[in-house]
């Protein structure tokens, strides 16, 4: 693999079921344990797989129907059922639900005509995340030397 294709985050425990992912442009993003005795606002990682399945999608569904008319609404409503069998631990049925609406007229014509077959092409061949989900990647988990 090259440098243009590898991707990554560095994930550092904050306190006992708190974490924050950082990239390497310096973003930052805090996730815990939905079983965290404090509660809190954090994402637990099924909440950000979800949420990364649903943002890819959208990131290529807006690119393909924004250059037409800007949305007049847009939102993606990502589901899917947590459950645990001899397999382990793993979500099924997942969901990706689009509700996009566009201003009247022949732009906004053409971004609704344009709407279905961008979520199609997302989810057949574009976005990256829910390709590797359906498709199936392993995942290799190490220990480095402290």
């Amino acid at each position: 693999m090259t440098d243009n294709t590898r991707r990554s985050v560095a994930i550092e425990r904050t306190r006992t079921g708190h974490f924050t992912a950082t990239n390497p442009r310096g973003g930052t993003i805090s996730f815990g344990t939905s079983s965290d005795p404090d509660g809190g606002a954090d994402f637990t990682p099924v909440e950000l797989l979800l949420a990364a399945i649903g943002g890819c999608t959208a990131a290529d569904v807006d690119v393909a129907t924004a250059r037409h008319a800007e949305p007049t609404g847009f939102t993606v409503s990502v589901t899917g059922n947590k459950i645990g069998d001899e397999s382990g631990n793993r979500m099924t049925d997942l969901v990706v639900t689009f509700s996009v609406a566009f201003p009247d007229g022949d732009l906004g014509d053409r971004a609704r005509t344009i709407l279905p077959r961008a979520v199609k092409t997302s989810h057949d061949r574009l976005c990256t995340v829910s390709r590797t989900v359906e498709i199936g990647t392993p995942v290799t988990a190490t220990i480095a030397d402290a």
